[in-house]
């Protein structure tokens, strides 16, 4: 049985008087107004100038990774969470495309839908072990934890290994729908068929999302890019991408993580300009879409992937605003 989670709280434990904890994760409560219906990792709101906020990216006064340093204890809880000690990207798992269908089929016909069926949202979020939703309504998170699909809501979890997606429905107290599958998505297929998965898989998973998050977080608070929308894991095109760079001057791009699809054998990093770019550039090296990407086993061999993939979105990001 999995516990209830606040992540923020969880991490609030470790620090003393005076700090602020900020976390990649959703916490409750649910937010139920704005735009996004969901928290933001970089916001400083709350700290009234008076704590310091210790955060996974430098929005803050200190890093999750600099008292990671210190503290062997500190440290494996931000390896695990993806907000600091960051971990090593491992081998892509054997016959992970299979495995990587059936997740994508559950993310978009349950996962999401038990969102939107609420308020009208689909994005989910990258969370401890693997993705699920912003807390909604009476502070209800559904989310894939490994092979377990979890519905909590206020203190009450409920867990089952991920067997179907008619039982996933039944737990999220959802009927599995398309309305946030894309062009993309895999076929809903018949729900009473088992879903092909396994801790391997679900543990790339959680680790390739939580790589994403932790680096595009930091890319929306680099100086100088304009207008950052939310890094969200899109259930449609089981991806985790946000958006940036003014539209009125054909300047805005899609900035993101997949974990492959039928172009791409591999996870990749890419970029997707909206409009027109100098595709004499090398940069632009992408074939299935004008635009560029890092293939996984390109990402790997970098002495440092996340610093890599930092470099990468913000690379583009300058060809694009110079043109």
């Amino acid at each position: 049985m999995a516990d209830p989670r606040n992540a923020q709280a969880e991490a609030q434990e470790l620090l003393s008087d005076g700090y602020v904890a900020r976390v990649l994760e959703p916490s409750p409560p649910a937010i139920d107004d704005g735009e996004w219906f969901a928290d933001d990792p970089t916001s400083l709101d709350g700290t009234d100038g008076e704590l310091v906020a210790v955060t996974p990216t430098t929005a803050g006064e200190i890093l999750w990774d600099e008292l990671a340093a210190d503290d062997p204890d500190v440290a494996a809880f931000a390896a695990e969470r993806w907000i600091g000690a960051f971990k090593e990207l491992g081998p892509i798992p054997k016959r992970f495309p299979k495995r990587r269908t059936d997740f994508h089929r559950l993310a978009y016909s349950v996962v999401a839908e038990a969102r939107r069926v609420a308020n009208g949202k689909f994005g989910l979020r990258y969370t401890m072990d693997g993705f699920g939703t912003p807390f909604f309504g009476d502070d209800v998170q559904v989310r894939v934890e490994g092979v377990n699909l979890v519905v909590q809501k206020g203190d009450s979890v409920k867990s089952e290994r991920i067997s179907t997606l008619e039982a996933a429905g039944i737990l999220a107290g959802v009927t599995p729908g398309t309305e946030s599958a894309e062009d993309d998505s895999p076929e809903l297929g018949d729900l009473t068929e088992d879903l092909i998965v396994d801790e391997a898989s679900g543990e790339f998973i959680a680790d390739w999302f939580g790589f994403a998050t932790s680096v595009l977080e930091e890319f929306r608070i680099t100086p100088g890019v304009k207008d950052p929308g939310r890094v969200q894991l899109w259930p449609g095109h089981f991806d985790v991408a946000m958006e940036a760079g003014k539209a009125d001057r054909d300047q805005r791009a899609t900035y993101g993580a997949s974990l492959g699809d039928d172009d791409h054998d591999e996870p990749y990093l890419y970029v997707g300009p909206w409009a027109e770019v100098d595709l004499s550039n090398s940069f632009w090296n992408e074939f299935a879409f004008t635009g560029a990407s890092v293939s996984y086993t390109d990402l790997l061999e970098e002495p440092d992937p996340r610093e890599a993939a930092l470099e990468f979105f913000q690379t583009a990001h300058q060809l694009i605003t110079r043109k």
